[in-house]
């Protein structure tokens, strides 16, 4: 990575070992997959696509033939159309419209009769494009496709609730398993779950024709010679055949060839001396101790089941046939249809050995290769005799205990699906959607004038793109708070989604941190919460091989001495070796310098001589996450608060004024260099200009004298989640800069390096109470210095549609306003750039027709003399909503008229941007690095806090007790370290798991003046005087969090009602009231309180009436009203109604009470005796 000199210089403080390799690109993972899905780099450099992605979904899905076979459809190469973009990823934004590029595919239409070829290139929809951040602009906002991970395609043995079971999972097709039955000892097979099919029986319907094929394929055998000796003899005793004894007998037709034993039979002492007296010479018998062979007689009990079954019923035949077998599975298939054996075997091997329907992939088929060892590997992507066998085998093997069950969690079983492969799979499908409409069209269209564009429908093709980037559940929303959200984002893995686990049924197993995870995936960052262990992290160093297995670089050793070779294994691979620790001690030559090396192989841990290992751990943090590597000391953190740590500095605001923290762990220039949020030179050159919005610099390499390089800096834009986006430049004028050096900061970074929050002074202290539980006591010097102030900015919207009684209008005149309120607006009634706003301003006039109303003679005499003025509009104004001010930063309009694609109905669209700075205040939530979060209870006066001796008072107050029950002693170490930093002002980099020694951290404080254990007397801001015992105090790096008060508080008095129950609804959104539920009316009738009940449960909620009476009394300062009936006892009565129970409510005197404004006019009407 290359750094400028305006990147901060950190000193290394820590163990005295180094990384031996460079951390890879943090969202490779991202860009590849893509690449290798649309080849866009190939196609631009001439080249023609490889087999994979959208040129594997066209290859498959072409030749499309007739159904009649006289038309084929022939696919020959896709193009993307670069001239094609029509926007920029900005313009995308603005409009609100997805960044794609057209997607051509040339096809030829081939007559087979005449050899006619007709050609055209074919627009197939357009496809989003990667942006260079690894994300999508899809509808004006950027989205992450994230990858899932999921259970690898081939096979898996398994021992569940006493039953072993073997499963053959195919990547697209049905599933294959296998499973035996303990107490008789039989195999089983099983199609897609349905009802179990007897071994043989499956094996006869795939072709197996007699018991001999099929004991050929399982074990090995042997000829023995006959004689008649009595040790020979007794040793034959036992022994099963292999092949049928045939014997020559006479009858009256003449010599004829006589079954004596069948194959699978077991050989008896008499059964020897019969076949004496035949003359059989040899016979073939099982070898069940031979190499290959299997060692139990589980395929010959299954013969005996069979007998059972099928010979039983038809005596004259001595095995069933495979006409028997295959109508046997077809029924289980199949239930209740009638079976005729072609149309099984057709079904059957369609279902197992076509492409079409079944296909194990090239994972698959890897994962076969390498469980049974098939040497020559096989190359079919469908199943082949030789897999079913070897499945079996390997079961039956399982069983007896000669081979060991499969771990479902290990990283081995378990492989990732990037943006590629999801949406090749997307493509797939819809291609054979595309197929079907093109075989139907095929059929029914004209030959003479038929062309190639006429059969093909890319309706299915846009649908699924839309669908798959729209709403699929890996299509997310892009968590952009800030740039190490965003980059977390794009690195995550989710076992969620389709095909893959849902929440409900996911165990215990699938979600814990399994050995395979190291150097794999992050064991530390993961939500807390339902989804707890099926969203993770990739870890710092690993990358995702061609199969999809997650891959972790070694250090090779070689008898003893580290070599500088590295090699990526995947977790298959790495169970076979012992692998030492990257802290292991090594001599300058690379040899260990302790003669028993820690190390691990498989789940274990031991120790072992150098020469018995074989790699070592190329980095510390090859283990954990970006995220967890950002804190500092992460080694002396629990493991939850350490997770709640790495999860909260994504919530992290930018801030106005950021800072870089003064304990870093060397992490923080790598992540803001890969979030891309930077602006980085493309090439070497010098600064000629630098203003706020661009950097221009003169590249050395320029063609000519007046080549410049522009780069227009961001600023002040919106992100997903409403924070800030704004780039500053950090390159002066005339300054030299190198290719890929930082010119400018994005948010929530500095000088390059990641700055999510700011270093202060902390002591860590009791304060009145006023950090009581977690609350956090802060200086008003904080505040006043916007040290934690920062910016977000909402967008309103707001469409002029047509409406059946006309247009709406943005206008200045709107009925019944003030000309106060209209202030802001501009002639044509819009707020004007640099306005400040509060809840209820208008931001957009406009009027919306209203529904003309019962016209009399003088409203047409009126309407016929001034025209359209009389006409009724009403206000539908664009208001600032509830709880937000600010100041108007930018109007954006969107015109039908000026050729921008808006919806059908909207005529004009206007966004009015509306920022707003946020100083910190009581109720906002803030933490440390090291999930020591709180809120802030209360802002003291500079004057008021504790002051050290020299004056300097405290910024912050955290309460000692959070400290040793939470067990995140990092925070400690950091303080100390932090406060040696800010006084030396050095920038450390203490790299996680290579954290300084204590020795190191006092060293470092004595250097700089400071009591070695960093405690101190401190006055008290109030009175001067000193606390009894001194204080704990340093530098900590604190993050103020997303969960800002300003965005929770929320009050009502009056508000909408909901509609059937009439009682107030609820939630900010809704402006909503607070709910006083079940539980709170009982608390309110244990206390006896029955008015303030009553009112809560009538006129402060549904009953309509008394509602707005009380209102009124209050207006006019009367004394209340009585309570009435709520609408919700009115909701009731109407179900009892319902059900055919009148119910009819009585006052004291007997007189009815009206419930509705229907029962009121019965009533009146039975009074008058009507």
């Amino acid at each position: 990575m290359v750094t400028g000199n305006s990147v901060i210089k950190r000193t290394y403080i820590g163990k005295d070992f180094q990384d031996v390799m460079e951390l890879p690109d943090l969202i490779d993972i991202q860009l590849s997959s893509y690449e290798r899905f649309l080849q866009r780099e190939r196609l631009r450099r001439g080249e023609a696509p490889e087999m994979q992605g959208l040129e594997e979904a066209f290859r498959t899905t072409f030749p499309i033939e007739s159904p009649t076979g006289d038309m084929v459809l022939e696919y020959e190469y896709y193009t993307l159309d670069e001239e094609g973009i029509k926007f920029s990823e900005h313009e995308c934004k603005q409009k609100g419209l997805t960044y794609a590029i057209p997607l051509k595919a040339r096809i030829n239409l081939i007559f087979q009769e005449t050899g006619e070829i007709r050609q055209k290139d074919i627009y197939m929809g357009d496809i989003p494009i990667m942006t260079d951040r690894g994300t999508f602009i899809i509808n004006g906002a950027e989205r992450v496709v994230v990858s899932q991970i999921h259970r690898s395609p081939g096979v898996i043995f398994s021992h569940e609730k006493g039953v072993y079971s073997s499963r053959i999972i195919p990547y697209r097709g049905s599933w294959l398993e296998f499973e035996i039955d303990q107490k008789r000892e039989l195999i089983y097979a099983k199609i897609d779950r349905k009802k179990r099919i007897l071994g043989t029986i499956f094996l006869r319907a795939l072709g197996y024709e007699g018991r001999e094929e099929i004991i050929k394929a399982f074990y090995k055998t042997q000829i023995v010679h006959i004689k008649d000796d009595r040790d020979e003899k007794n040793a034959l005793v036992g022994k099963v055949l292999a092949k049928a004894v045939w014997i020559t007998a006479t009858t009256e037709e003449g010599e004829i060839q006589k079954k004596l034993y069948r194959a699978g039979e077991k050989i008896h002492p008499h059964d020897v001396d019969e076949l004496i007296v035949n003359g059989v010479q040899s016979i073939e018998i099982i070898d069940f101790e031979a190499e290959d062979s299997l060692n139990s007689s589980m395929i010959l009990n299954c013969f005996e089941r069979e007998e059972i079954k099928f010979v039983k019923e038809d005596p004259s035949r001595d095995e069933p046939s495979r006409d028997d077998a295959l109508s046997a599975v077809y029924s289980v298939l199949m239930p209740g249809e009638p079976i005729t054996v072609e149309s099984a075997e057709k079904d059957l091997m369609g279902m197992f050995f076509t492409s079409r329907r079944y296909d194990l992939g090239k994972v698959g088929r890897y994962k076969l290769n390498k469980k049974f060892n098939f040497n020559p590997p096989l190359e079919e992507f469908t199943l082949t005799k030789q897999d079913i066998i070897a499945t079996m085998k390997y079961l039956i093997k399982v069983f007896v205990g000669d081979e060991n069950i499969d771990d479902i969690d290990h990283l081995g079983n378990r492989r990732v699906r990037s943006v590629g492969e999801l949406l090749a799979n997307t493509m797939k499908t819809a291609f054979s959607r595309m197929e079907r409409i093109a075989k139907e069209r095929m059929s029914l269209k004209e030959t003479e004038t038929i062309k190639p564009q006429d059969l093909i429908s890319i309706k299915p093709v846009v649908a699924a793109i839309k669908e798959f980037f729209g709403s699929s559940q890996l299509s997310q929303f892009m968590d952009q708070v800030n740039p190490l959200a965003e980059l977390t984002h794009k690195r995550r893995l989710n076992a969620l989604g389709p095909g893959g686990l849902s929440r409900d049924r996911a165990g215990f197993e699938v979600r814990d941190v399994h050995y395979t995870h190291y150097g794999r995936m992050c064991p530390i960052e993961t939500p807390e919460g339902p989804n707890i262990g099926l969203i993770v992290s990739l870890a710092n160093y690993t990358r995702v091989n061609d199969y999809g297995f997650l891959e972790t670089p070694y250090r090779r050793v070689v008898n003893g001495k580290a070599t500088a070779e590295i090699e990526y294994l995947s977790a298959m691979d790495e169970d076979r070796y012992y692998i030492a620790q990257a802290s292991a001690k090594l001599n300058s030559d690379g040899t260990f310098a302790d003669s028993q090396v820690s190390c691990r192989r498989q789940g274990d841990y031991t120790t072992r001589a150098p020469e018995d290992i074989q790699y070592m751990d190329v980095s510390p943090k090859q283990i954990i996450s970006v995220s967890a590597s950002l804190i500092p000391f992460l080694e002396h953190d629990d493991a939850n608060r350490a997770l709640m740590g790495s999860n909260m500095q994504r919530q992290a605001v930018p801030l106005i004024f950021p800072e870089p923290p003064r304990v870093g762990t060397g992490m923080e220039a790598k992540c803001a260099y890969d979030s891309g949020v930077l602006v980085k030179a493309k090439r070497p050159g010098t600064v000629v200009r630098v203003t706020s919005t661009e950097i221009i610099i003169r590249p050395d390499d320029a063609r000519n004298p007046d080549e410049r390089d522009h780069y227009l800096l961001v600023k002040y834009q919106r992100t997903n989640q409403d924070t800030c986006y704004n780039q500053r430049p950090i390159v002066k004028l005339g300054e030299k800069v190198v290719k890929g050096q930082v010119v400018a900061d994005g948010p929530a970074t500095k000088n390059g390096e990641l700055a999510l929050g700011r270093n202060i002074l902390v002591g860590f202290m009791p304060w009145n109470g006023y950090n009581y539980e977690d609350s956090i006591l802060i200086s008003e010097r904080v505040v006043k210095e916007d040290m934690f102030t920062s910016i977000h900015i909402k967008e309103f919207i707001t469409e002029v549609r047509e409406t059946k009684l006309g247009p709406e209008k943005i206008t200045r005149d709107i009925p019944n306003t003030s000309e106060k309120s209209l202030d802001n607006l501009d002639s044509e009634g819009i707020i004007r750039v640099g306005a400040k706003v509060r809840s209820g301003d208008i931001l957009v006039g406009k009027v919306t027709p209203k529904s003309e109303t019962e016209t009399t003679p003088e409203f047409k005499l009126l309407n016929s003399i001034f025209g359209e003025k009389a006409k009724e509009v009403r206000d539908s104004s664009l208001r600032v909503p509830h709880g937000i001010d600010g100041t108007v930063i930018d109007i954006q309009r969107l015109k039908r008229t000026e050729g921008d694609d808006l919806n059908p109905g909207v005529d004009e669209v206007v966004k009015v941007l509306i920022a707003t700075k946020r100083k910190l205040r009581e109720g906002d939530k803030m933490a440390g690095r090291h999930g020591n979060k709180g809120v802030v209870a209360r802002i003291l006066p500079v004057e008021d806090m504790p002051y050290m001796d020299d004056g300097t008072p405290l910024d912050i107050c955290l309460t000692p007790l959070g400290v040793p029950s939470r067990m995140n002693i990092g925070q400690l170490l950091e303080t100390e370290l932090g406060w040696a930093a800010s006084t030396l002002d050095e920038w450390f980099s203490a790299p996680v798991f290579q954290s300084p020694t204590t020795e190191q951290i006092e060293e470092k404080l004595k250097e700089a003046g400071l009591p070695v254990t960093s405690k101190t007397m401190l006055r008290d801001g109030r009175t001067g005087e000193y606390f009894v015992n001194p204080v704990f105090c340093g530098v900590i790096y604190f993050l103020k969090l997303h969960h800002l008060v300003d965005d929770k508080m929320h009050a009502r008095s009056t508000g909408p009602y909901s509609l059937v129950t009439q009682q107030p609804l609820g939630g900010k959104a809704q402006f909503g009231g607070q709910r006083l539920g079940e539980m709170e009316v009982w608390a309110l009738e244990a206390y006896g309180a029955a008015n303030t009940l009553q009112e809560l449960l009538t006129i402060k909620s549904d009953d309509m009436t008394g509602r707005s009476k009380i209102y009124e009394a209050i207006v006019k300062g009367e004394p209340s009203t009585t309570a009435g009936i709520p609408e919700s006892f009115n909701v009731l009565v109407q179900e009892l109604r319902g059900l055919a129970l009148d119910m009819t409510i009585y006052d004291a005197k007997g007189k009815q009470i009206p419930l509705t404004e229907r029962d009121e006019d019965l009533i009146n009407k039975q009074g008058s005796n009507f």
